[in-house]
């Protein structure tokens, strides 16, 4: 008796062992991606998901794929893909300046013309290198000029006149809402095309200080004051609608000294201004006439080209785009391959590339290339089928270098996705989280994502948890 009393308890402990041994089944990815939605109430925004297995090429998962979204900045997906087509990636963007005149020792006379591709590195603060317009003005005095008269021409005409696109805020144009936010487009660019404005504390209850380069880029309404405060601004620097003029207001505190990059509304005067200042600042007196090729009469001689600014590849150009989600080099972009140097152009050029990746746009709108406007709208499975498209595309490798890494530094997946293997673009906008790209299941094959978030009520950072969650739970199995 007591010996079996002894063995039904460990009958009993095998039978434990045994049955709480078993791996249960891992759930499948369309469980998990359900739980992750019903996790924090996510589950009230509007969803729109696409996973597809392109070595399979079979859809892994879907919600509401066929249903249009606001992308954001995932719109830029559409944009680099469509440049990479049209463009290539080996293209330079080319600016010139040209003269057509007569020298007179020391002294050039006649019309200098800077004529503009729609360059959107040229000058700018996010390419290393020298400032071309002071090269060119150091050039010219090495040269031994002394004196420049006549006129200095912008030929704009590569693009239409049309800075701003449908669907675009109106405070993204008049306030300080970003880097790279609200800057007008246009043929000819310079610095990104903003004005730096900086902003100097004075005695407590006056004025701050305000300097501007060059001085009449901008005009300036200082309502702002200085406070008695060590630290603590409220400084605010808005721009009235299709004007120059910026408004102060608020205060700085008694130790700032800052400056603010403030876009400005007529990007070819901007540039003719600033190479007057170059060329003073190199030592040329200038007499001349600062002049929109718009507003003559007769396109003028354009003579010979005197110097030329080429751009980096466009491959180098492509990866600021998607990796930094630079705003203004998209609009650029976007306008280089436009029909006519128009967004309404450019429009109809994506579309038209990506019919011929048989992509349905009958549920797109697009109007701009960033993804700013708020009449933008993509389906998750169209921007599944171009990933798709762009995995075979000759360009293949020039777009996937152009997408960030999870966690790669410097980035917008800077602090998202760390240890993961995932290539994709975020985008976000008020009520909008985005996250499209590629990342691989445990078996090797490779999956094309787009993840879309719409009319949300939840904290936004539940939103990007949940899309990265989802992006992990793809690539870590599950049927």
């Amino acid at each position: 008796m007591r010996r079996s009393w002894f063995l039904l308890p460990l009958s009993v402990v095998l039978l434990s062992v045994l049955v709480g041994g078993s791996t249960a089944p891992a759930p499948s990815l369309s469980d998990e991606i359900q739980r992750l939605l019903q996790r924090w109430q996510v589950d009230q925004a509007f969803w729109g998901i696409a996973v597809y297995d392109l070595d399979a090429e079979q859809m892994l998962y879907s919600r509401n794929a066929s249903q249009s979204f606001l992308p954001a900045s995932n719109q830029k997906i559409l944009t680099s893909a469509t440049a990479l087509d049209v463009l290539g990636s080996t293209h330079r963007y080319e600016t010139v300046l040209h003269y057509n005149g007569t020298t007179n020792g020391a002294t050039m006379q006649g019309d200098l013309i800077l004529e503009g591709s729609g360059d959107p590195t040229f000058g700018s603060t996010e390419v290393r290198g020298e400032d071309p317009l002071k090269v060119w003005a150091q050039k010219l005095a090495d040269m031994g000029v002394e004196r420049i008269e006549g006129r200095l021409i912008g030929d704009d005409n590569v693009f239409d006149d049309q800075p701003y696109p449908g669907g675009w805020t109106v405070d993204y144009i008049t306030e300080q809402k970003g880097r790279y936010m609200g800057n007008s487009a246009g043929g000819l660019t310079y610095r990104d095309n903003v004005v730096p404005v900086t902003v100097r504390a004075t005695r407590p209850g006056a004025p701050p200080s305000v300097e501007v380069q060059p001085e009449n880029a901008v005009s300036i309404t200082n309502r702002a004051t200085t406070s008695s405060r060590w630290r603590g601004n409220t400084l605010q620097v808005n721009r009235t609608f299709s004007t120059n003029e910026l408004v102060l207001t608020g205060s700085v505190a008694r130790s700032y000294s800052g400056t603010v990059a403030v876009p400005v509304s007529d990007p070819t005067a901007f540039v003719l201004q600033s190479f007057e200042r170059r060329l003073q600042e190199a030592g040329i007196e200038t007499d001349l006439d600062l002049v929109d090729i718009d507003n003559l009469d007769d396109r003028p001689d354009e003579g010979s080209p005197l110097f030329v600014e080429y751009s980096r590849p466009f491959a180098e150009i492509a990866a600021v785009v998607n990796k930094e989600s630079n705003n203004f080099y998209a609009e650029q972009v976007f306008r280089s391959f436009g029909w006519g140097g128009s967004a309404r152009g450019a429009s109809r050029r994506t579309k038209s590339f990506l019919r011929e990746a048989d992509i349905n746009t009958r549920k797109l709108l697009i109007h701009d290339g960033s993804g700013l406007s708020r009449k933008d709208l993509v389906t998750p499975q169209a921007m599944v089928k171009l990933l798709a498209h762009m995995n075979e595309h000759e360009e293949r490798e020039a777009f996937l270098a152009s997408l960030p890494r999870g966690g790669e530094r410097n980035t917008t997946l800077d602090y998202r996705l760390h240890r993961t293997d995932v290539q994709a673009k975020t985008g976000s906008l008020e009520f909008v989280r985005a996250l499209s790209g590629y990342t691989e299941r445990p078996n090797g094959n490779r999956v094309a994502f787009a993840l879309f978030a719409n009319n949300y009520t939840s904290p936004s950072y539940r939103i990007s948890r949940t899309i990265d969650d989802i992006v992990r739970a793809v690539a870590s199995g599950g049927s």
